[in-house]
């Protein structure tokens, strides 16, 4: 993605089900479930680098010994850095106890982090300053060990302030604005309640079904209790992914499926989705059960998970990032009338590559069926040397923009400071014949087109080609997210730009007006969910319109060539993600109320001169 935006944190819970020992009997260490919980976690770095932090339980200690710890960093290796920590522990140790890890029940004794319960996270801070004190999981400690608690998740709620007033808690300045420490005092709240009324062993799925259906938001959440129970937990419209493993010797959980098949080395039909609405709840005793938490709604699974935030090696993922790529190929050769002689296509390193593979796919399906209809035309009227050059035709690669590492500059004025940031992005020289060749570049998406209009363009420019067409793999995103990804401010999307200059031009600026008086009205009626009032902004234009807007917005100024815009279609993301349906940030249509509310007080923020998020 050329503009990066912050994003999708990582989860991962790993339940030892067996005694130490049997891993190190098995395995050749009793290190099994932390290794794991490294593996899980690396394979998911792409899901955070503002910070970790891991958590573990230790099962059976005697009273007084402590038995939940947890360790976080926002260190820029983050994920080596808690790890490093956890082996200096090791080696101390093992310094004064050099054969002491061959003694399993010894280790768990001395070492803090040597737990059967493991909870790991990455976190994206797409909500509050980015420091160790917000990094996950978040833990209340108590006397009674049942009432000890600690969460982490993949998720954003909209309710906080509710939330924390529902438990009458006055969170400090840290904490105020973080949803996740709204989540942990409100579970906490059902668990000492239910500890307090209970005969027997906790009841964990009535805590989670009192607690969890406050929240208003995607979530996949992970706890672990002092009473040695655990939990995960997906939101009732699947917004954000879960999937699930278990054996004899484990139960895991994590945000991506392909990083548990890389962890374990298991199959694709071995690692199951935890559907919406639903809990994954361990007990003590190492038993598991799939439980109903809220009554399932529609689906609306998150589709830029399958665009952007999910590694590419999964294999669904890897074939629907391809058909996005496919299905842009008609409309690419009718925006270049068919003339792939004269077209060169590349892409936006890194992650548009997969699109670009299914893009280059759909190009060679139709450059075949066109040397087969000449061929057929020819009848007997063929040479060896004419049949040659037809066979031998092909779409035209190159790579022509090379991501450079992260510039810094120490140039404190603005025109120094643009100057750098042009150069974020390198071509790859003599590919483009100047005045002659068009060039086509497809992106996973276009959200602010910052990096397009000051770095990307006016690179590509230099090569001298006749036209430059950005392609999106990603719909138009005309609204903010609130559910996981850092999108919460209207004036940031280009899209939004676009619409906001087109009214301007067809004087219809009392548009603007009427939605912000709209907006005041549903706040004094408290009814601000109630309605996406923003919608009213795009509807007296159509794409095509906001598209030609887009492509003169991200055109710099001395640029030689002729620049278009050409995304995706709602129609053609739904055809190759058909599981993934949310689609909020491209069409409005949010899946909780909570939606409605964040994107009109954005715009009223936006309105209002506010440079800040919408909830």
């Amino acid at each position: 993605m050329s503009d990066a935006i912050k994003h999708e944190c990582g989860l991962a819970f790993i339940r030892l089900r067996k005694p130490f020992s049997y891993y190190q009997q098995q395995y050749g260490t009793v290190f099994y479930g932390l290794n794991k919980l490294y593996l899980l976690m690396e394979k998911q770095h792409n899901r955070g680098q503002d910070g970790a932090g891991i958590a573990t339980v230790k099962l059976n200690t005697e009273p007084g010994v402590p038995f939940m710890q947890r360790l976080r960093s926002s260190a820029t290796q983050a994920i080596g850095d808690i790890f490093a920590k956890v082996k200096d522990e090791i080696d101390e140790i093992e310094k004064y106890q050099p054969e002491i890890t061959k003694y399993p029940g010894l280790m768990k004794g001395h070492m803090r982090f040597l737990g059967e319960l493991l909870m790991g996270h990455l976190r994206y801070a797409t909500q509050g300053r980015n420091n160790v004190e917000l990094c996950h999981p978040f833990v209340r400690y108590n006397t009674i060990p049942a009432r000890n608690l600690a969460i982490a998740g993949n998720f954003n709620l909209v309710n906080a302030d509710e939330l924390f007033k529902f438990v009458d808690v006055q969170p400090g300045e840290t904490h105020k604005n973080s949803d996740l420490a709204a989540m942990l005092e409100v579970v906490h709240h059902f668990l000492c309640k239910a500890d307090e009324e209970r005969t027997n062993g906790l009841d964990v799925k009535q805590i989670l079904q009192q607690a969890f259906s406050m929240f208003d938001g995607g979530y996949h959440v992970c706890g672990l209790l002092g009473s040695g129970d655990s939990f995960v937990i997906r939101d009732a419209h699947g917004i954000r992914p879960s999937y699930y493993y278990v054996n004899d010797d484990v139960i895991v959980a994590a945000s991506e499926r392909a990083a548990i098949r890389t962890a374990f080395n298991v199959g694709e039909n071995e690692v199951h989705e935890l559907m919406p609405g639903n809990a994954l709840i361990v007990k003590e005793n190492g038993e598991y059960s799939i439980e109903q938490i809220l009554a399932p709604k529609e689906r609306r699974a998150c589709s830029f998970e399958r665009i952007y935030f999910s590694r590419g090696n999964d294999e669904k993922i890897y074939k629907e990032r391809h058909a996005l790529g496919q299905n842009l190929s008609e409309t690419i050769l009718k925006n270049i009338d068919n003339d792939l002689r004269n077209t060169i296509f590349s892409f936006i390193p890194n992650t548009a590559e997969i699109a670009f593979y299914g893009m280059i796919k759909g190009l060679e399906d139709y450059l075949n069926n066109i040397k087969i209809e000449r061929i057929a035309s020819w009848g007997k009227d063929i040479d060896e040397e004419k049949l040659t050059e037809m066979i031998r035709r092909r779409v035209r690669i190159d790579k022509i923009a090379i991501k450079d590492v992260k510039m810094r500059t120490f140039i404190s004025a603005d025109t120094g400071r643009n100057e750098m940031v042009q150069h974020v992005y390198d071509i790859t020289y003599g590919t483009v014949r100047p005045g002659i060749d068009t060039l086509v570049v497809i992106d996973d998406s276009i959200v602010r087109g910052t990096t397009l209009r000051e770095s990307i363009i006016k690179m590509l420019d230099r090569l001298g080609p006749k036209r430059i067409i950005v392609v999106s793999s990603a719909p138009q995103i005309r609204y903010p997210d609130c559910y996981g990804i850092d999108m919460s401010k209207m004036g940031d999307f280009v899209a939004f730009q676009a619409a906001i200059s087109l009214l301007k031009e067809h004087d219809k600026e009392h548009i603007l007006q009427e939605a912000y008086g709209l907006c005041l009205e549903l706040q004094r009626t408290n009814t601000l969910h109630a309605q996406n009032v923003v919608r009213n902004i795009y509807k007296p234009f159509t794409t095509e319109e906001i598209s030609a807007k887009i492509a003169q917005i991200i055109t710099p100024s001395g640029i030689n060539a002729k620049v278009d815009v050409i995304y995706q279609s709602i129609e053609s993301l739904h055809k190759a993600c058909p599981n993934n349906l949310g689609d909020w940030y491209f069409t409005g249509n949010y899946p909780t109320p909570g939606g409605n509310r964040v994107v009109n007080k954005a715009f009223m923020n936006y309105m209002e001169g506010k440079n800040e998020r919408g909830y």
